[in-house]
């Protein structure tokens, strides 16, 4: 149980931050419009897309 806390243990803490830190760093190599944030769109009842089949059930009314 030593060798798994004394190496083990920090090894993968050092791999996890290692790989956290290529993932966010990745950013500087993509294209500038990938690299901004995701664009936020105004969901109303007219543009949404429940999967349910309520909107067709709305649309079929009367």
């Amino acid at each position: 149980m030593a060798i798994f806390r004394q190496y083990i243990a920090p090894l993968l803490v050092v791999l996890v931050f290692i790989l956290a830190l290529v993932a966010v760093s990745a950013r500087i190599f993509l294209p500038s419009d990938m690299a901004a944030p995701a664009p936020i769109e105004e969901v109303g009842m007219a543009t949404g897309n429940w999967g349910l089949g309520i909107r067709e059930e709305i649309t079929n009314i009367g």
